[in-house]
């Protein structure tokens, strides 16, 4: 069976690599855990516009805890792992591990990453984008 594709069309070249990011999202996007926000964090007069994503890690240590880009790629990794030395009469609060993944546009840049009162926060440059216009040379060969 043949896919096809919204990016198929003669007209749009070069959107293949779109359409991969498109199908890493659909695979990812199965787990609720964490928790998260994305929040749009407005222009000052001392940066540009900015996204924010705050994930709720409550429990988790800044040990636990990694951030990484690979590959226009967030991941974002949690591992808890069992304390043997612990008795629990009642075990309501299992020790998780989690794997979010953001598929970052061209150009974002992760300015850093905040842990506080049991949320992640993980900061994002967004670029302004330039037109630009280029004229293009028409040879003529006869």
């Amino acid at each position: 069976m043949t896919r096809v594709s919204g990016f198929s069309s003669p007209l749009l070249l070069g959107f293949d690599e779109i359409e991969r990011a498109l199908d890493r999202v659909t695979k990812t996007a199965g787990d609720g855990y964490p928790p998260y926000n994305i929040e749009r964090l407005a222009k000052t007069e001392t940066r540009g516009e900015m996204l924010r994503i705050t994930l709720a890690v409550a429990g988790f240590s800044r040990d636990q805890l990694e951030v990484t880009v690979e590959e226009n790629q967030l991941l974002i990794r949690g591992r808890q792992s069992e304390d043997p030395t612990r008795v629990y009469l009642h075990r309501g609060i299992a020790a998780r591990q989690f794997q979010r993944t953001f598929v970052l546009a061209e150009g974002i840049e992760v300015l850093g990453a905040e842990l506080r009162d049991g949320l992640l926060a993980v900061d994002l440059a967004r670029p302004v984008p330039e037109r630009v216009v280029k004229k293009i040379a028409i040879d003529v060969r006869d």
